[in-house]
């Protein structure tokens, strides 16, 4: 089997598996919380963008991609939304949350889509060793990454209402 073949099943894989896991796992548990409550999982997860630097090192990916403005783009790029979804963590329950996450949300899914398109551009199908251990990235991180951002997405278009008002009674 031709290897960017290979590359576009696994991309897709990726994509379909998160987006069933998310449809039947990620949603139903953060749908019916109040919206602050339901970004804190999705914001906390791409805490973990820091992770993106790895193409900066070279044995992790290869010397010749590690080299590259592909890499040094991608690698801040994600460290850029790993920041700025902690600082909307740490904003939740201000008045700055919404737009801190519509900056993170924005940001980082023009980050992950612009890194898709310069790595087309790299062919990085077309060489496998470049991404050397990297390859899970693109594979099995992304998908999930620019699922949870539809989720956020989702989120933030719609009313605010969703957690059922707790009402606290006098033990008196």
């Amino acid at each position: 089997m031709p290897i960017p073949l290979i590359w576009g099943i696994t991309v897709a894989f990726g994509f379909l598996a998160w987006g069933v896991f998310a449809a039947q796992y990620i949603w139903p548990a953060i749908s019916k919380r109040e919206r602050a409550e339901a970004f804190r999982p999705i914001l906390v997860l791409h805490g973990f963008r820091y992770i993106g630097l790895a193409v900066l090192i070279p044995g992790v990916v290869s010397p010749q991609l590690s080299a590259t403005v592909f890499a040094r783009g991608l690698a801040y790029g994600d460290l850029a939304a790993a920041t700025l979804a902690l600082i909307a963590l740490a904003a939740l329950r201000t008045r700055l949350a919404e737009p801190l996450v519509w900056i993170f949300n924005i940001f980082g899914t023009a980050d992950l889509l612009n890194a898709f398109y310069q790595g087309s551009h790299l062919s990085l199908p077309d060489t496998p060793g470049l991404l050397g251990a990297g390859y899970f990235i693109p594979i099995f991180g992304v998908p999930l990454l620019l699922v949870t951002h539809a989720l956020a997405f989702r989120l933030l278009m719609r009313k605010e209402a969703a957690a059922p008002s707790r009402v606290v009674r006098d033990a008196a």
